[in-house]
């Protein structure tokens, strides 16, 4: 079967890797001239399956007024906000306020990433990929004593879904941390000890050079103007080329992986996907002492600020803001993440020098991504992944190839269903 997979980011990727390893044939489109070089090209560059969580999370609600007005808030909205930030706004308020979801989706999300995690062990024992990665762990440092006590629930939550988990003292996470010799502030940290790191940008490249010599083409600088379709089957994509050249690409099936830029291609089929482009922000910069910088993954909750290892390198990220499609780097966004790594890891890089980055996650209002088939027999979506793109894609990217050949998810996609926000 002939299947064309619309994005060449992460997923989309590792969606055509899944579906050509098992025997079918594998077109990918994609609008720039690299794959990964969207959300996957600067992203936090932790695979955090354990702390995979729904964005609609109640408990955040009555904290996010005050970040919009704090300085260092992770929280940001740009001014005025538009239509679509403010629908979005109250969708997530919506659900966030619905009894029992967030728990739902969280655990669904969680079962996700454990499968997600057994699929990338299995892909690089196949693949020689380099890309900085690793299964180091991560911690979640708790900047006070409550952040701590809340952390307890999230370990026996952990270890109810066999997602190994520690508690740890501020002198453990200093053992587990020798280069974190900052004075922020430290009350002990949650440790997720099978949490993965690793370069997104190159593990998508190096991924689709692998799909390439297994005969899947891929077809760069190249747009979906919209799909071709009747009431019940896509017949074809209506493409363009960087001149301006239209043709029209017929398959058997069609997968959508084209993260914001989802929602315009399935509207016209009666399918609205209330994906929203949340902005985020990250430095990397190589390190200047090696011994005085993160092992692994370190989630700083002082600054909301994730700093990860990549080799010699450091990538940290930050905030959540809701500004569109607006690419400006605010000096303000990049000054409060160098705060935080000089807080915990100071003198490890020349963060000035840092090379600065923004991108778009695809949020839905709810949180779990948009996995399944799609308003026609042959249109399947996955897609709609958030901040967790990177953690979930080896994942999400199996299940969809199941479904595509009629075969069980090992993972329950009730919370992933494509027409929920109609129901």
């Amino acid at each position: 079967m002939h299947i064309v997979v619309v994005g060449g980011g992460v997923v989309g990727v590792t969606t055509a890797w899944e579906l050509n390893r098992r025997g079918h044939q594998v077109t990918v489109i994609e609008r720039h001239d690299i794959a990964g070089n969207e959300t996957s090209k600067g992203n936090a560059a932790q695979r955090s399956y354990g702390v995979v969580y729904p964005w609609a999370d109640p408990s955040m609600v009555f904290k996010a007024l005050p970040w919009l007005f704090k300085q260092d808030g992770p929280l940001k909205l740009r001014m005025p906000p538009s239509v679509e930030a403010v629908k979005f706004m109250f969708a997530t308020l919506r659900y966030a306020w619905s009894p029992g979801l967030f728990g739902l989706n969280r655990r669904a999300m969680l079962r996700l990433g454990i499968h997600s995690r057994e699929r990338f062990l299995k892909l690089e024992e196949e693949l020689d990929l380099d890309f900085d990665g690793d299964h180091k762990g991560l911690l979640h440092l708790a900047s006070t004593p409550e952040a701590l006590e809340g952390y307890r629930a999230v370990h026996d939550l952990l270890t109810e879904l066999g997602i190994p988990s520690r508690l740890l003292t501020p002198e453990q996470v200093r053992e587990v941390e020798p280069g974190m010799v900052g004075g922020g502030p430290l009350y002990g940290a949650l440790s997720y000890e099978t949490d993965g790191t690793g370069d997104c940008h190159l593990f998508s490249r190096a991924l689709a050079g692998a799909c390439e010599e297994k005969g899947v083409k891929f077809r760069y600088n190249v747009e979906v103007d919209n799909l071709i379709a009747d009431e019940h089957r896509v017949d074809a994509l209506a493409l363009r080329n960087a001149d301006g050249e239209r043709e029209i690409l017929k398959a058997d099936a069609f997968v959508i992986s084209a993260g914001c830029w989802s929602p315009t291609l399935v509207r016209p089929l009666g399918l609205d996907l209330p994906i929203y482009p949340i902005k985020g922000y990250s430095i990397t910069v190589p390190l200047k002492n090696q011994e005085h910088g993160p092992v692994s993954t370190i989630h700083d909750d002082n600054y909301k600020v994730v700093s990860t290892r990549l080799g010699d390198r450091l990538r940290a990220t930050g905030f959540v803001e809701l500004a569109d499609f607006n690419r400006d780097i605010p000096e303000a966004r990049i000054a409060t993440i160098r705060k935080s790594v000089e807080s915990r890891y100071p003198g490890c890089a020349d963060l000035d020098a840092a090379e600065t980055w923004t991108g778009f996650r695809p949020m839905t209002p709810d949180g779990p991504a948009i996995i399944g088939r799609g308003p026609r027999e042959n249109l399947y979506l996955n897609t709609g992944h958030g901040t967790f793109g990177w953690t979930l894609s080896a994942g999400s990217a199996d299940v969809i190839a199941r479904v595509i050949d009629g075969e069980a998810s090992p993972v329950n996609l009730d919370a992933f269903r494509p027409g929920r926000f109609q129901e």
